[in-house]
C-alpha cells in the first residue's frame, strides 16, 4: 500500500510540474507486447509555457510568399505548374499583389486567394513555397501528426474564426497534415490575450504518454529487466526498475519516463528554456540522442560534427529488432536528417529540431518519419552504444 501511495504522489507531482500540458484528448490504446512488457499508450498535446512564448517573435499577420532568385515570370510559371487557376494566377502576379524586393519576388495573397487554392493544388504549391527558408511557417509548419484536425483543436486556445481557418487551410506535406498560415490566425486575434493564445496554440505539439502494466508474471521478470537494463546494470535508474519488477501488490500502470536515464527523465515533456541556450546553441536531436545514457550532459554534442564523430566511434551499426537506447539516424543520399532514441514498441524519444518551440516528446517511428522522410530514398540506420 505504501508503494501505491508513493506512486500516486509522484504522479501528482509530475502533473504540477507540467501545468502547460493540455488535457488528454481521451485516445488510449494497448501497445504491442514485447520484451518491454505490456504498454498502454495515450496522446497528449504540449503547449509552450508563457516564459517561452514571450520571447518568440510574433509572425507577420500579412500573408506573403517569398521567392529569392526567381523572376516574376518564373513565379508565374511555378503557380501555373502547381495547378493554380489561371484567373487567380493573373491576380496573384498583378502589380498590386506581386512586388520585387532586391533579388526577391514577394507575392501577397489575400485570404480569399488562399481559400480558393485547395486540395492537391495547395499541397503542391505549398511544397514549392517551403523550399525557400524565407517562408518560415511553410518550411517549418505546425504539424498535426495524428491527422485529426478536431483532436488538435479540441483544447486549442483559439477563437471560433481561427479554428475555421485551420480547418480550411491545412495541407499535406508528404504523409503529414500541417498548417502554415499562422499570420492569418493572428489577423483574427481581437486583443492582446488572444494574440498570446494564438502564439500558444501554434506551439501545440503531440506527444505520447506510455505506461507499463504491472505486476509482472514470474516468467516475465528476467526478460523485462534485460530489456530495460540495456547493458547499463549500474545505472541509478535500475534501483527503481528492479524494485518494481518484483512488486506483486500493485495492479496499475507506471509511466515509462521513470525507466529513462536521468537527463531524459528531466527533459521529457518539456520545452527548452533560455538557460539551455546560454552556450550559443539550444540542444537538438543529436545532443538528445548522444546524451541519452549520460548522467551529466556533454554539451559539445551541440556541434553537429562532434556528434557525428561520437556516433561513428562509440556506436556500432545494427539492424532490427531495435533495443532500448538505440540511436535511429534518418539519412537521405548521405545527408543526416535527424536522430532519435528507441524506447519500445516502435516508440522513440525525439526532439524535432533545435528550435525553442520543439519540446522533448515520445512519438512513434511512423510519426517521426512523417516529419523527416524527405523522399523515397530516406532510410533509417540504427546505432547501438558499444
Amino acid at each position: 500500500m505504501g508503494f501505491i501511495c508513493y506512486m500516486n504522489a509522484l504522479v501528482c507531482l509530475i502533473l504540477l510540474n507540467f501545468l502547460w500540458v493540455a488535457p488528454l484528448f481521451g485516445y488510449t490504446r494497448q501497445g504491442n507486447p514485447g520484451p518491454w512488457g505490456e504498454l498502454v499508450v495515450s496522446n497528449i498535446y504540449l503547449e509552450a509555457p508563457d516564459s517561452v512564448i514571450e520571447i518568440v517573435g510574433k509572425p507577420d499577420p500579412v500573408p506573403r510568399w517569398t521567392f529569392p532568385g526567381l523572376s516574376a515570370s518564373m513565379v508565374k510559371d511555378l503557380l501555373i505548374q502547381s495547378g493554380v487557376d489561371l484567373a487567380l494566377v493573373e491576380r496573384l502576379t498583378s502589380s498590386t499583389q506581386l512586388k520585387t524586393s532586391g533579388a526577391e519576388i514577394v507575392v501577397y495573397p489575400k485570404l480569399e486567394d488562399l481559400l480558393q487554392i485547395k486540395g492537391a493544388v495547395r499541397d503542391k504549391l505549398y511544397s514549392e513555397i517551403s523550399k525557400y527558408s524565407q517562408n518560415d511557417y511553410y518550411t517549418d509548419p505546425v504539424f498535426i501528426l495524428s491527422g485529426d484536425v478536431e483532436e488538435w483543436l479540441a483544447e486549442a486556445t483559439l477563437n471560433a474564426n481561427q479554428k475555421d481557418v485551420i480547418r480550411q487551410l491545412v495541407w499535406h506535406r508528404g504523409n503529414a497534415l500541417v498548417f502554415s498560415n499562422v499570420g492569418v490566425l493572428l489577423s483574427y486575434a481581437q486583443n492582446g490575450e488572444e494574440i498570446k493564445n494564438t502564439l500558444r496554440a501554434i506551439t501545440r505539439c503531440m506527444s505520447l504518454v506510455v505506461s507499463k502494466k504491472f505486476p509482472l508474471k514470474q516468467d516475465q521478470r528476467e526478460t523485462f529487466l534485460r530489456y530495460w537494463i540495456s547493458n547499463q546494470p549500474e545505472s541509478p535508474r535500475m534501483t527503481f526498475i528492479k524494485a518494481i519488477s518484483r512488486e506483486t501488490d500493485i495492479n496499475d500502470t507506471v509511466d515509462v519516463m521513470h525507466f529513462l536515464p536521468v537527463i531524459m527523465r528531466e527533459k521529457l515533456y518539456t520545452f527548452p528554456s533560455l538557460r539551455d541556450g546560454v552556450k550559443g546553441r539550444l540542444p537538438d536531436c543529436h545532443w538528445t540522442s548522444l546524451n541519452f545514457f549520460n548522467l551529466t550532459p556533454r554539451d559539445y554534442y551541440r556541434s553537429t560534427s562532434l556528434a557525428a564523430i561520437q556516433l561513428t566511434q562509440a556506436y556500432n551499426q545494427v539492424s532490427g529488432p531495435y533495443q532500448f537506447g538505440d540511436v535511429l539516424c534518418y539519412t537521405d543520399n548521405g545527408d543526416g536528417l535527424h536522430t532519435c532514441v528507441y524506447i519500445a514498441d516502435n516508440i522513440v524519444l525525439t526532439k524535432n529540431g533545435e528550435n525553442i518551440l520543439a519540446p522533448w516528446v515520445l512519438l512513434t517511428i511512423e510519426d517521426v518519419s512523417k516529419i523527416y522522410k524527405r523522399s523515397p530514398t530516406t532510410q533509417i540506420q540504427a546505432y547501438r552504444l558499444k
